[in-house]
């Protein structure tokens, strides 16, 4: 038995790390996190000083025992989880864990940490390993207290004020407002028209444009001409003033340098991997880990490609620089090299622990050296860090811009001027390797590339042509996963490693959803947000959520005690919860909306928010009975719907005429979307058919294909609940409660009922929302079956089976209490 036992994260990260440390280590995964806080009520005990009650994570409990029967047995115990504080945290939890289990008592344990799994950087961190950070341990600590207060306090609020199920996050929901409020800024947007003015002009080198720099004698603004009548005039006295020429007022040429961007951190990857390869970051975050954790490279077994993906820092270590400059020199020669290394200054003002920036653990392990290795996303990601890394060591690159001025000939450039610029690259230095993305262009993104033909001051450039273009001002773009990624960043929300996990937390929660790759935010999301916002402001205010994250980060640096900043954020905090929870009205909480009068009935028409998401609803629930309903379309949204619009949907159900048979054929819309219904059957409507306009043939048709689609679906029918049936993905066995495929040599019409039943025996449970519940009924209900069997053979056993019976049972109840428990508190607690 190996006499050190080394802990990781992940069991792809101990297959790398196991070949570098030989035998005598032993290296196990703790499978990411241990323990987490119970999840249930009273787990962070406000009243004495905030004390955490912490249980295994049911599915992690193998894993822990693993690592405990590995402990018994070593000497020495080295924990080497991920550098940043949730690593930290894990390590702690497991040597807790040890601790608990008496499992730690003459053994020596270490904490060792490494930004990359290289044999040189694991050889080095255990030779030299350190004692858990208490600090870094208590910060992380105070982050999940603080999480689990606010999910667990603030979560059945919204439940009773805007929707049941929802929750709220202490990060989440800044970042939800950012979201919300760019929806609103968008909505609130007035268009302004505005014209711009252009001068195409002809020249035996190629031709070009210039834009209007100057009118009537002053400098030319974007709203000088807002009205076709004005730009038309003002084009048709600068051609007339013209004569067909322009004269060059003018030549200006500068030259500028441009520097290269700074090595990634987790913020800029994951914005740059969206910009130009389309990842999610939580995809982005998930294919780095990978590239991190190692990649198998033929021969050489699998090695660790990348360093850690989360942090802050820009720093690269002197043995990367030393290597990036000798690569650098090697494939483009030593005039790409800056006389000393580039440093960056990391921007973020909250950088945590001094990590190195993303990087690829060697620069001399080129793209196309491992390509053949990756998966197409690895490929990608690899390719996109080592082009940025190598790029961040090169020299600027040289750019020239020429800028010509033009006037008109008998204006000697008083009344009016033309400019027409170009940028040409010198020297693309860094350019030859990468160019950083941008969100949006700027007026010299567009220059760039264009070229100027040779002109000299007071030559005459014949005149194709002056246009005038109509434009109209746009509305601030919702935030993409980079911008939003970047805004977050700026304002000091969240931290690198939590950025993937919010985006996926409020798109899991349908807070918001992506359109065209852009975050829009739902009717829920906004009700929340705007909920949030108007009654808990503090909690989602960017200077306040930044100023805890800073305080967290002095925590962890050991400048700052982390009780009393649980216990400033949680006085204040609960009496608003309490507070709230007594005044603030349903109706205003959700958004509802009065929309205005029902011309037939003069009843007020209504939006709200319901259980099923937005409705509209005649009629004043005061006063009135009965209300008319009416969900809303796809695409509507309770905060923006017209009275016109909302008035629309009441009328559905629509009659749509007779069947041949005489039933009657409707539409209508349901929980699960728009039907047809003839008699008793129902179809749904293709996408492409609109309940409003459809009409009886095409609906008639609907409910023909429908009823083929049942008459064709039983394939086969024994009598005793077995069926062959033609499904959606092709025929297959059933027997309501589970499914089984049928083998592809097997013809689906000649199967027999014992070769069905015995498909069915060998088929796995039914997966999906009743499936395992019914079959877990089916296995238990088998089980007590064969045991009353077996007592009734066995009488002199009676009472020792009753007891162990009643023992399984209560154990059982106990079970099933602790999952309903877990899953009441899941749906509370934030993410």
């Amino acid at each position: 038995m190996a006499k050190n036992l080394l802990i990781v994260e992940s069991p792809a990260k101990a297959k790398t790390i196991n070949k570098y440390l030989g035998k005598d280590f032993q290296v196990l995964a703790s499978y990411g996190h241990v323990r987490d806080l119970r999840p249930k009520e009273g787990a962070v005990d406000t009243e004495h000083d905030f004390a955490m009650a912490y249980e295994i994570i049911e599915r992690n409990e193998k894993h822990v025992d693993a690592i405990a029967k590995a402990a018994r047995q070593a000497d020495d115990i080295y924990l080497a989880t991920d550098l940043d504080r949730e690593g930290e945290a894990i390590s702690w939890h497991i040597s807790e864990i040890l601790k608990d289990r008496g499992l730690v008592e003459g053994k020596r344990m270490h904490r060792v940490v490494f930004s990359e799994i290289t044999p040189k950087a694991i050889k080095a961190a255990v030779a030299e390993p350190r004692q858990l950070s208490h600090d870094m341990v208590d910060a992380q600590q105070a982050r999940r207290a603080l999480d689990y207060l606010v999910g667990f306090n603030l979560s059945p609020v919204l439940w009773r004020k805007v929707q049941r199920g929802l929750s709220a996050g202490r990060v989440q929901s800044p970042a939800l407002r950012m979201i919300v409020e760019r929806e609103e800024e968008i909505e609130a947007f007035v268009a302004r028209e505005y014209w711009s003015v252009e001068a195409r002009l002809q020249h035996a080198n190629g031709d070009f444009s210039a834009r209007l720099t100057r009118l009537n004698g002053k400098k030319f603004e974007q709203f000088d001409l807002t009205n076709e009548a004005d730009a038309m005039a003002a084009r048709a006295a600068l051609k007339e003033a013209a004569h067909g020429r322009l004269t060059v007022s003018e030549v200006a040429s500068k030259e500028r340098k441009r520097r290269p961007a700074a090595p990634f951190t987790t913020s800029t990857l994951q914005q740059e991997a969206a910009r130009k390869l389309g990842f999610s970051t939580s995809r982005t975050m998930k294919v780095a880990q990978g590239l991190y954790e190692g990649v198998s490279l033929g021969d050489e077994g699998n090695v660790g490609l990348i360093t850690y993906m989360r942090t802050d820092s820009t720093a690269l270590s002197e043995d990367a620089l030393s290597e990036l400059r000798a690569l650098i020199g090697r494939d483009f020669g030593d005039k790409a090299l800056p006389d000393a290394p580039q440093v960056y200054k990391t921007k973020s003002k909250n950088a945590q622990e001094a990590h190195e920036a993303v990087r690829p653990t060697s620069a001399m392990r080129t793209p196309r050296e491992v390509a053949s290795y990756l998966n197409d996303e690895q490929r990608k990601l690899y390719e996109l860090i080592w082009k940025r890394t190598v790029a961040c060591q090169m020299i600027h690159a040289t750019l020239n811009t020429v800028s010509v001025d033009f006037a008109l000939p008998h204006t000697a450039g008083g009344d009016a001027a033309f400019r027409a610029t170009g940028t040409t690259v010198v020297d693309p230095g860094f350019l030859a390797v990468y160019e950083e993305g941008r969100d949006q262009k700027s007026a010299d993104d567009e220059d760039e590339g264009r070229r100027l033909p040779k002109l000299e001051k007071g030559e005459e450039v014949p005149l194709q042509d002056i246009l005038a273009d109509q434009h109209f001002t746009e509305p601030p773009p919702r935030y993409s996963e980079a911008s939003l990624v970047k805004a977050l960043e700026e304002y000091g929300i969240g931290r690198p490693s939590t950025y993937a996990s919010i985006i996926q937390v409020l798109l899991n929660r349908d807070y918001v959803l992506l359109d065209s790759r852009r975050f829009k935010p739902t009717d829920v999301g906004r009700a929340v947000g705007k909920f949030l916002t108007q009654h808990f402001s503090r909690y989602v205010d960017y200077d306040f959520t930044a100023k805890l994250e800073d305080e967290l980060d002095a925590v962890s640096r050991g400048e700052e005690a982390w009780i009393p900043l649980m216990q400033r954020f949680w006085q204040p905090f609960k009496q608003q919860v309490d507070e709230k929870t007594e005044t603030v009205d349903r109706s205003e909480a959700s958004g509802a909306r009065e929309l205005g009068a029902d011309p037939k009935t003069g009843k007020p028409v209504f939006v709200r928010l319901g259980r099923f998401g937005p409705y509209a609803a005649i009629g004043d629930k005061d006063s009135d009975e009965k209300l008319q309903f009416a969900s809303l379309r796809p695409g509507q949204s309770m905060h923006t719907i017209t009275l016109e619009d909302a008035l629309e949907l009441f009328k559905l159900p629509r009659k749509l005429g007779a069947a041949d048979n005489g039933d009657e054929v409707s539409v209508g819309i349901g929980r699960f979307g728009p039907f047809v219904k003839q008699g008793s059957t129902y179809a749904s409507l293709k996408p492409e058919d609109d309940p409003y306009t459809i009409e009886l043939p095409r609906a008639l048709q609907l409910v023909a294909d429908k009823l083929e689609m049942l008459a064709n679906r039983i394939i086969l029918d024994f009598g005793n609940g077995v069926q062959v049936l033609n499904g959606r993905y092709g025929p297959y066995i059933t027997d309501g409660e589970k499914n089984a495929r049928i083998p592809k040599e097997q013809e689906p019409k000649e199967l027999t009922e014992a070769q069905c039943v015995e498909l069915l025996a060998a088929a796995p449970v039914k997966k999906g929302r009743f499936g395992k519940k019914t079959a877990a009924k089916k296995a238990v209900a088998k089980k007590t079956a064969t045991k009353k069997t077996a007592a009734k053979k066995a009488p002199a056993k009676k009472t020792a089976s009753k007891k162990a019976a009643t023992k399984k049972t209560a154990t059982r109840k106990a079970a099933a209490k602790k999952t309903a428990t877990k899953k009441a508190a899941t749906s509370k607690a934030d993410a």
